[in-house]
């Protein structure tokens, strides 16, 4: 099929749209800025964010351009159930940190970071690693995203990719600079209006103009057998099986997740992420489709480059002015996505590195730490576009941020409910994890032999621990049990002698069977027990003096409803 010209804007055009766009999102940080920010409200926003706002921005934040993409890689390599093991498995992600949130929350009210309370848990090495290790995700996050906006621009207009990375940047820096997380909640809200809208129109315009439904029986022979199986084992194993290793990975190791969850009113934290896996699941599954699409057409992606699709399809079938209203959905994506990352780093490092490590909780400064927070977002973006210039590719990104993730589920989970884990089994249980992930995810160990079957054997324990994780959350550890002993039973027998034929699987859940191991045998014979009451004596706000005030004008209660007038 001969497919019709690619849309360009001039870049007179482009530069208008990104001025619009840009320019408004400014306005709106300028409009909720003041003049006195406190620390932990550029933080956290006052641990009082309610149910419409919350619900929004978590669903605009986990609805990034990387996620579109990937959806449509998906779809494009691994046919119609592409799309199904991208968002679902996303979708669950959300929805299984809740019952943990609930938890962590209550023990911690008035945190900032995951790593702040692993301090208060267990001391300085567990602090580091997980904050570290919420770094390295977030910074590959907001590459990602420069990345997809790069490519975004150079397709449909005469800016070359570094040109519209650095644009991008810019403007994402530009208005979360000045609000921190307030200005990236509220910006959010009117980004994920925007999105919503323009999918409901887009989607079903392309879908039409590119010859659909006939398309579906003349493009049928470009599907390989695979690709046209609803069921097939090839995206299972290679897409689904791996993202469902790392839905509790993600949702631990990822800031943007725990920011708003400190965020949100407590007794709205179980709606909030209910909204935002259902809006999330039907998003991206939806975007996910134009890979599919593409698979159907016999669409080559341009230059070769998988991350081209979305907009390559866009500007394929679409007229101009729906072009332009797809690149603001593109742009919102984006933006509400990589704003999220820049405001977790900067609490990571005003928190963590400043708070805890360089001034102590007691003698920070919040002025500084303020100071300390945009420092890091300016370096961070500097950072974030170095890296994007190398052009990776994003679904092979995301895959190995939630692999290398798995390393910290269980010791991290475990951190918050048992309390004879020590720092000691949380650090050897993560860095033995991580050791034992890295070979077998890049293949430097042979897969025949006896090297072969400890991975097999090792990777059913890791599928008891993962699905024993799942069902601790909601049932407790009586089920968990039952589940994970239940799981490795009917996995061991077809599983051994196969798993170590998909590395990023396999390594995934090898991080999750070794650090569940050696944590617990670390931990089981421990003498002394923590108290978890301690917790929330040494987590909370560093600006004291803006507490007092706001208690002062009879700011409501922790996890309870403002009064009404």
């Amino acid at each position: 099929m001969d497919a019709p010209e690619l849309v360009q804007f001039s870049a007179v055009a482009i530069i208008l749209l990104l001025l619009f766009f840009y320019g408004g999102t400014f306005l709106v940080s300028l409009r909720i800025g003041r003049k006195n920010e406190n620390a932990d409200n550029f933080m956290t926003a006052g641990n009082q964010v309610g149910f419409g706002i919350s619900a929004a921005s978590m669903t605009a934040t986990w609805i990034w351009a990387s996620s579109m993409y990937a959806s449509a890689t998906s779809g494009y390599t691994y046919g119609i159930s592409g799309p199904i093991h991208y968002g679902l498995w996303g979708a669950l992600m959300i929805l299984f940190i809740y019952p943990f949130g609930r938890r962590i929350r209550a023990l911690a009210p008035r945190a900032h970071t995951l790593a702040e309370i692993m301090y208060a848990r267990h001391g300085r090495s567990s602090q580091l690693m997980l904050a570290g290790s919420n770094v390295v995700g977030s910074l590959i996050s907001l590459m990602s995203n420069f990345i997809a906006g790069g490519v975004l621009i150079s397709l449909l207009s005469p800016l070359n990719f570094i040109q519209g990375v650095l644009v991008i940047a810019g403007g994402v820096l530009l208005y979360t600079l000045w609000s921190g997380f307030r200005a990236s909640v509220l910006t959010d809200v009117i980004q994920l209006l925007g999105m919503l809208g323009a999918v409901v129109v887009l989607i079903p315009i392309v879908f039409f103009a590119a010859g659909f439904p006939a398309a579906f029986e003349t493009g049928a022979a470009n599907l390989t057998p695979a690709q046209g199986n609803f069921f097939s084992s090839e995206a299972f194993f290679n897409q689904g099986a791996p993202y469902i290793a790392a839905v509790l990975a993600y949702a631990i190791g990822n800031q943007t997740i725990a920011q708003r969850l400190f965020a949100v009113r407590e007794d709205l934290i179980k709606p909030t992420f209910v909204t935002a896996a259902v809006g999330y699941g039907a998003t991206v599954i939806g975007i996910g489709m134009f890979g599919v699409l593409a698979l159907y057409l016999g669409l080559d992606p341009l230059d070769g480059d998988v991350n081209n699709l979305i907009p390559q399809i866009a500007g394929t079938y679409l007229p101009a002015v729906l072009v332009a209203l797809f690149f603001l959905l593109v742009l919102g994506a984006l933006s509400s996505t990589a704003d999220s990352d820049l405001a977790a780093l900067s609490s990571i490092v005003m928190t963590d590195g400043y708070g805890h490590t360089v001034a102590g909780r007691e003698g920070a400064d919040p002025r500084r730490m303020l100071l300390v927070g945009r420092a890091t977002m300016v370096v961070a973006t500097a950072l974030a576009v170095a890296f994007a210039s190398m052009r990776l590719n994003i679904l092979d990104l995301l895959v190995f941020v939630g692999a290398l993730w798995g390393a910290l589920v269980f010791p991290v989970i475990a951190s918050f409910y048992w309390n004879k884990v020590s720092n000691k089994a949380f650090t050897v249980a993560t860095i033995a994890a991580v050791a034992a992930f890295l070979p077998v995810r890049f293949g430097w160990l042979p897969t025949d032999g006896a090297s072969g079957f400890v991975i097999d054997v090792t990777a059913v324990v890791g599928v008891g621990v993962v699905l024993g994780l799942m069902a601790f959350g909601f049932f407790g550890l009586r089920v968990a049990r039952i589940v994970g002993v239940v799981a490795i039973a009917i996995t061991a027998p077809f599983g051994i002698g196969f798993l170590h034929d998909y590395a990023t699987l396999s390594g995934s859940l090898v991080a999750y069977a070794v650090s569940t191991v050696v944590c617990f045998a670390m931990s089981v014979r421990n003498t002394e027990s923590f108290d978890f009451a301690t917790i929330e004596d040494r987590v909370g706000d560093f600006d004291r003096q803006a507490h007092v005030d706001d208690l002062d004008d009879d700011r409501p209660a922790r996890g309870a409803a403002p009064a009404r007038p």
